[in-house]
């Protein structure tokens, strides 16, 4: 006798991805065989770590092909876990909703706040954050990402430490120094990466999360001023989960 044919899925989520929230989604998701994952990746990173499902790597060519892609891969939901910082994809995708009638879910994890013992400084921007930053140290560890560098470029009277998987573009500030490393790392790691390279001010965005969030202790402990770039909203009306586990409860209550 002939096998039985595999059942078709009968739902199939985008989840536009980066993220290691978004990773841990499609896992969830990969056993479930009523549900085809496709997980989108900007393509920024040269060796990603890829989860399971399907991938689609590169932009969908703005507002209009994103939708277009939802429409003609019949998708059914879609999940924005991007970094919290891509604020142009998250933007692209409340306006694909919106031309669509897709649902869709912003995975956000939970920003960090400061706690007792922090010399925490906020900025709305990277801008600003290079306009401050020379107030408060002279050799920052610089953990906001190889993609915005060039806006501390003209900064040269200030070393910066750049972590970061893949090496950045130009320009660069002229005193840096590139570790290229993939996290996460830990607080023993940072203590020994604060002390080695003598840091006096952290520069980072607000990630949130528990996988580089050691810098942050490890800066508290040595009496480091954090200059924090805080994030961007999430598009208005658009529903917004904290948590893998609260993604899986709004896709089993959409579907």
């Amino acid at each position: 006798m002939s096998a039985e044919p595999a059942p078709l899925p009968a739902h199939h989520v985008l989840i536009l991805g980066g993220t290691t929230e978004a990773r841990q989604l499609a896992e969830a998701l990969a056993p479930d065989p009523s549900v085809l994952v496709t997980t989108s990746l900007a393509g920024r990173v040269t060796s990603p770590v890829l989860p399971p499902g399907e991938i689609r790597i590169g932009g969908f060519g703005g507002i209009a092909g994103l939708a277009g892609w939802i429409v003609g891969h019949d998708v059914t939901r879609v999940i924005d876990a991007t970094h919290p910082f891509a604020e142009r994809m998250s933007f692209h995708a409340s306006e694909a909703e919106a031309l669509t009638g897709v649902p869709l879910l912003a995975l956000r994890r939970p920003g960090w706040t400061p706690g007792a013992g922090d010399d925490w400084r906020f900025v709305d921007s990277l801008e600003e954050a290079a306009a401050v930053l020379p107030t408060l140290g002279s050799r920052a560890f610089l953990t906001t990402g190889r993609m915005g560098l060039h806006t501390f470029a003209h900064l040269t009277d200030t070393w910066f430490l750049v972590r970061s998987v893949d090496p950045p573009d130009a320009p660069t500030p002229p005193q840096l120094e590139v570790l290229l490393a993939r996290g996460p790392f830990t607080l023993d790691d940072e203590r020994q990466l604060l002390a080695r390279h003598r840091i006096d001010v952290l520069v980072t965005k607000d990630s949130g999360g528990s996988a580089t969030s050691p810098k942050l202790a490890a800066a508290r402990e040595a009496g480091i001023p954090v200059l924090v770039v805080r994030r961007p909203a999430v598009p208005e009306g658009v529903a917004e989960a904290g948590s893998v586990a609260a993604a899986l409860r709004w896709l089993g209550a959409e579907v």
